[in-house]
């Protein structure tokens, strides 16, 4: 697996090197800041990016809109990005419309070296690995809280789907069924989770979200 970090503190930058080839991978690049991610990205083309939010000039939100770029130039590469606090609405962007390949941690899950090794495969094999602080904010910000357990098992399945970062097609090619059929269930999922068409936020996010979090708690039990 070939990887990028955009990281401004050395010390962290150097112990998530160390990390990640200790994993057995490559690290193409170790930058900064944003701009340098870019540059390296586009010059590497690796597997999976791992970045900070908040790097310079101004720690505000560099790593992520690099991040937003990222996706948008290399959607085949994978986004962990690292977060020392819970960032809700930069989380909300960075998974609009599709969550497939991204990550989102707080900086203090990298402690844990086989939870973060196992998020940062899952990111760059196209899956989806959300700190379940995140995941909990998240809901917690949400103006309406609908329930997965009142999915039907086949609306549950299309969610499923949905949060593999399939489009409406691909989960109905997945299913063997029509594009119409699945337009019906994710319709009734939507009203099922109490987001009606004028929700301000992507509703499809925050179905994702919805049973991201379901699965977190049937993780835990």
């Amino acid at each position: 697996m070939r990887v990028v970090i955009a990281e401004d503190a050395a010390l962290f930058r150097a112990g998530l090197t160390r990390l990640i080839e200790d994993h057995g991978h490559q690290v193409c690049a170790a930058v900064g800041d944003g701009e340098t991610l870019l540059a390296a990205v586009a010059e590497h083309q690796p597997d999976v990016v791992v970045a900070d939010i908040r790097m310079p000039p101004t720690h505000t939100d560099e790593g992520l809109r690099a991040a937003l770029e990222i996706r948008r130039q290399h959607p085949r590469t994978g986004v962990m990005v690292l977060s020392q606090y819970i960032e809700t609405t930069y989380t909300a962007r960075l998974l609009e419309g599709n969550a497939a390949g991204v990550g989102y941690l707080l900086k203090e899950r990298v402690a844990d070296v086989a939870e973060f090794a196992d998020a940062l495969q899952r990111v760059a094999t196209g899956g989806t690995a959300l700190d379940p602080e995140v995941v909990g904010q998240l809901l917690r910000v949400s103006r309406r809280a609908g329930g997965v357990a009142a999915l039907t098992p086949r609306e549950r399945h299309v969610l499923a789907l949905m949060a593999e970062g399939r489009s409406n097609a691909g989960v109905a090619d997945a299913l063997t069924v029509t594009g119409g059929t699945v337009e019906k269930h994710v319709a009734s999922i939507f009203d099922k989770l109490g987001l009606p068409p004028d929700e301000a936020d992507n509703r499809r996010v925050l179905a994702v979200l919805r049973h991201l979090s379901s699965q977190v708690g049937t993780d835990a039990r």
